[in-house]
């Protein structure tokens, strides 16, 4: 199961590291990939968008849904 979603507010490395860390403390064992370029990010192996919505969120980041 993989899932990529739209995260606004992402500008730099240290943005797609806070993503990432936050997403992997709610979603363990889960692989992130972040698209800075793009503003997505892919999850793999989790595909609860919810919660991957409040991680985001709790970061400081704007989740804007899934791509379609």
């Amino acid at each position: 199961m993989t899932a990529t979603y739209n995260v606004l507010g992402m500008t730099c490395g240290g943005c797609a590291n806070s993503v990432t860390n936050a997403i992997k403390a709610a979603a363990p064992g889960s692989e992130i990939t972040v698209d800075l370029e793009a503003k997505q990010v892919t999850v793999e192996g989790f595909d609860d968008a919810a919660i991957i919505a409040q991680a985001v969120e709790d970061a400081g980041f704007e989740f804007a849904g899934p791509v379609s």
